[in-house]
């Protein structure tokens, strides 16, 4: 595979550089519907293998009459913010690095709640194998680092290591990320095909449990605990069905709540009955690693300081100019009416 430019990579989240035009044509602004027109159907994109929030709090019955349809999965947080922003699904799902870099592109999109974070029990971790020369930043130069998608949570927690590591700009070009499926990363590195995996979840609890690895670095070591990503729903969606939204938003604040306070044991055998119910043809045994979906505020609230902390950091990469994204445009709290 060829080895990342330069340009690729001081232009972090290019894989969002959306039009205008074409985010506008699927985000058209109209007034708003009564409360008997609003869609109670909510379509969206899973993850092989995993259960997202939404599903659990279906499932749990939190919905109520609101219904989601399954239009397929992705491995990729930028896809899915970008497939809401074009309204091929209603909500979706990324880092909120991705999420800034879309909203500055001018996509008519609020996150509504956070989804997923780092904790000490749910983080992604950088795993070499176990006899790897590899121990530090340095050692990263002319090394292939396997991660599911570019420009998003993986590639900007690898930036900020080789940053704290010292490395210069010129130096950081020379590591390769790289993009390898979930559910081959692990066989990736063990081949030698990749110097470096980004695991994370039931995937890197499954590799720990297998052995021969050891991490150089993980997310929560670099920031501590915080909530990481958010679903996002176009202003659109929001204006014409705000009775599903907050519906929606509300049921996964309460299945995070749910998961937090729940025994484990009891989590995990809820999602893998939800796996093998849906039908999809996906193993469920991984599952049984789960430990957290790692939000850090109750109910997914967001406080703005998740968001805030991309946008810095894309300002001062210069991918953004400073004040082209305004904090307070692009969240809102309203739909969230959970409680702990």
């Amino acid at each position: 595979m060829a080895a990342t430019t330069a340009s690729t990579r001081r232009q972090f989240l290019t894989l969002l550089g959306l039009s205008t035009v074409v985010v506008s044509c699927g985000t058209a602004a109209t007034g708003a519907s009564s409360g008997k027109d609003q869609t109670r159907k909510l379509r969206y994109q899973g993850w092989a293998g995993q259960v997202t929030l939404p599903e659990l709090a279906e499932d749990l019955g939190y919905l109520g009459d609101v219904k989601l349809e399954w239009v397929g999965n992705t491995i990729s947080g930028p896809q899915d913010i970008q497939s809401a922003a074009t309204g091929q699904v209603d909500f979706g799902g990324a880092f909120n690095g991705a999420v800034v870099k879309l909203a500055a592109n001018n996509a008519p999109v609020k996150a509504v709640i956070s989804y997923y974070g780092s904790d000490k029990h749910a983080y992604s971790g950088y795993y070499v194998l176990k006899d790897s020369p590899i121990r530090s930043a340095r050692d990263l130069i002319d090394k292939k680092i396997g991660m599911n998608t570019l420009g998003a949570h993986a590639e900007a927690m690898l930036d900020i290591y080789l940053q704290r590591g010292g490395l210069s700009p010129a130096d950081i070009d020379k590591v390769e990320p790289l993009v390898v499926p979930p559910v081959n990363t692990e066989q990736s590195l063990r081949q030698k095909q990749i110097d470096v995996a980004v695991l994370s979840g039931v995937l890197r609890d499954k590799a720990l449990a297998t052995g021969g690895i050891r991490p150089l670095f993980t997310d929560f070591e670099l920031l501590g605990a915080f909530s990481a990503g958010t679903y996002v729903m176009t202003d659109r969606f929001l204006r014409q069905n705000p009775d599903t939204a907050r519906t929606f938003v509300t049921a996964v604040g309460k299945a995070i709540e749910w998961a937090r306070t729940t025994p484990r044991e009891e989590v995990i055998a809820r999602m893998t009955d939800i796996v093998k119910k849906r039908g999809r043809n996906e193993d469920a045994a991984p599952l049984k690693y789960w430990r957290s979906y790692g939000v850090a505020e109750t109910a997914g609230r967001i406080t703005g300081k998740e968001l805030q902390l991309w946008i810095d950091w894309l300002s001062e990469r210069g991918d953004i100019d400073k004040g082209q994204v305004k904090l307070s445009d692009l969240y809102t709290n309203d739909f969230n009416t959970a409680r702990s």
